[in-house]
């Protein structure tokens, strides 16, 4: 498995170096489709190689260029959903990457949190690249979950770019090996871990918020004769 992920992020370090920009762009909107790219094996490499000597790419620019990938795919799949339906995904939708039970969580995510699902998925994992589904399959007003997509994957990208930004100025030369990529980003560890403890606490901030009230009492029936 270690092996696998080493050639998969090779694979993304050399789209991302051969292509700058538009490979960051290409991968980001294939994470937000039915291709389950991880957002953490584009983002942070292409921050990565920003901070190198000779680099055309900057900072910002992996930032846009890995938001306007993510509102790409979430696009085409909010279309295709929005024009097939709900039997054509629960149908086909195994052979693409969206198991029914998977397009199910999502779509109970969506029912749960409306357009501020939209938005805190882009921090989840598994359910950001199919939240955009029960998005089209409920007819979201698309400007709504145009803002919401946009504002969350510009957050997401920024807070990876940032991580990636961190670890390649510390680590010059890092973008000769994944190993290397690997392990120095297995040094800064704790950052990620207090990233997900951030999210947890934002993701349970908004359960809070959103939780439905129950009854505080009971009206009795009827009355006495």
């Amino acid at each position: 498995m270690h092996e696998l992920f080493l050639r998969f992020l090779d694979l993304c370090m050399q789209c991302i170096q051969d292509w700058g920009y538009w490979g960051v762009t290409l991968l980001m909107a294939m994470e937000s489709s039915i291709i389950p790219i991880p957002s953490e094996a584009v983002v942070p490499p292409a921050a990565i190689a920003a901070t190198q000597p000779g680099s055309s790419m900057a900072f910002w620019g992996v930032v846009l260029a890995g938001t306007v990938g993510s509102y790409l795919g979430s696009c085409c799949m909010y279309a295709v959903s929005l024009l097939v339906g709900r039997p054509v995904i629960h149908k086909w939708g195994k052979f693409f990457f969206m198991p029914p039970h998977k397009v199910e969580t999502a779509e109970q995510f969506m029912r749960d949190y409306s357009t501020a699902g939209i938005f805190f998925a882009r921090f989840l994992p598994v359910i950001r690249h199919l939240i955009s589904i029960p998005a089209g399959l409920a007819r979201v007003n698309f400007l709504t979950f145009s803002l919401a997509t946009i504002t969350g994957s510009a957050i997401w990208c920024w807070v990876l770019a940032w991580f990636g930004d961190k670890v390649g100025s510390e680590n010059p030369g890092i973008m000769d090996s994944p190993e290397n990529l690997v392990n120095a980003i297995k040094a800064e560890s704790h950052l990620v871990v207090l990233g997900v403890l951030l999210l947890a606490a934002l993701y349970a901030a908004m359960k809070f918020m959103t939780r439905k009230k129950k009854p505080t009492g009971t009206t009795e029936q009827g009355g006495e004769k």
